[in-house]
C-alpha cells in the first residue's frame, strides 16, 4: 500500500500539488472569514453578556449538524462548488472562536479592569490593551481547534464539486482506488498537523512573552 501511495505522489505530483494549493486556498479563505466573525461575535457577547446564551446556543445547535448534511442543505441556495463549501466551513469554524473568545474576554480579572478604568482608560482601551491581550492564549486555543477542524472537514467539500484534496479522496472512493484515497487523506492530515504545530508554537511564544512582561 505504501509503495502504491508513494508511486502516486511521484507519478502525479503536479496534480497533487494543484489539489494541495486549492485545499489551502479553500481552507484559508474559510479560516479568515470564520476567524473574524467568531472573534467579533465573541467580543460582543462578552461585552453584552445577556446575548451570550442565545448566540452560543445557536452556535451549538448548528455545530451538531453533520457536515455532509449542511453541505447538502446549502446546494439549493448556493449551488455547487467552492461557494457553498466555504459557507459551510465558515459556519462550523465560528463556534470554537466564539466560545473561546467569549471565555477568554469574560474571565479577565476584574481587578485589572478596575485598575485600567481607574487610570483613565476608556472601555475601548480596556478591551484592546487589557482584555484581549490577557485572553489571547484562550483565543489562540480556539483558533487552533477551528483551523484543524476546517482543514479536515474541507476534504468532504469535494462531494459538492469543491476543489481541494478531497477530490483525490472522492475519486479514489468512486474508482475503488484505496491508494488514491489514502494519498489524499494523508496530505490533509499532514496539513492539519503542520498548521496545529505552527499555532502551538505561536501560542507558547505569546505565553512566554506575557510571563516575561
Amino acid at each position: 500500500m505504501l509503495r502504491a501511495i508513494f508511486a502516486l505522489y511521484r507519478n502525479r505530483s503536479d496534480w497533487f500539488l494543484e489539489l494541495f494549493v486549492a485545499h489551502m486556498r479553500l481552507c484559508g479563505i474559510s479560516i479568515l472569514i470564520a476567524g473574524i466573525i467568531g472573534l467579533v461575535l465573541g467580543i460582543l457577547i462578552a461585552e453584552h453578556r445577556r446575548f451570550a446564551p442565545a448566540v452560543i446556543g445557536v452556535c451549538n445547535v448548528v455545530y451538531t449538524i453533520p457536515s455532509i448534511s449542511l453541505l447538502g442543505l446549502l446546494i439549493p441556495l448556493l449551488g455547487v462548488g467552492n461557494k457553498p463549501a466555504i459557507t459551510a466551513l465558515c459556519i462550523y469554524g465560528v463556534m470554537p472562536m466564539v466560545r473561546n473568545t467569549y471565555t477568554g474576554v469574560s474571565t479577565v480579572e476584574p481587578d485589572l479592569i478596575e485598575a485600567a478604568l481607574g487610570m483613565g482608560s476608556t472601555d475601548w482601551q480596556v478591551l484592546w490593551r487589557v482584555k484581549l491581550p490577557m485572553a489571547m492564549s484562550v483565543i489562540l486555543a480556539g483558533l487552533r481547534s477551528m483551523v484543524v477542524m476546517i482543514i479536515a472537514t474541507g476534504g468532504i467539500a469535494a462531494y459538492i464539486g469543491a476543489s481541494g484534496l478531497g477530490v483525490a479522496i472522492f475519486r479514489g472512493i468512486t474508482m475503488y482506488n484505496t491508494a488514491m484515497t489514502c494519498a489524499g487523506s494523508i496530505l490533509i492530515a499532514a496539513l492539519a498537523l503542520i498548521a496545529d504545530l505552527i499555532l502551538s508554537r505561536i501560542e507558547k511564544h505569546l505565553k512566554k512573552t506575557r510571563r516575561m512582561k
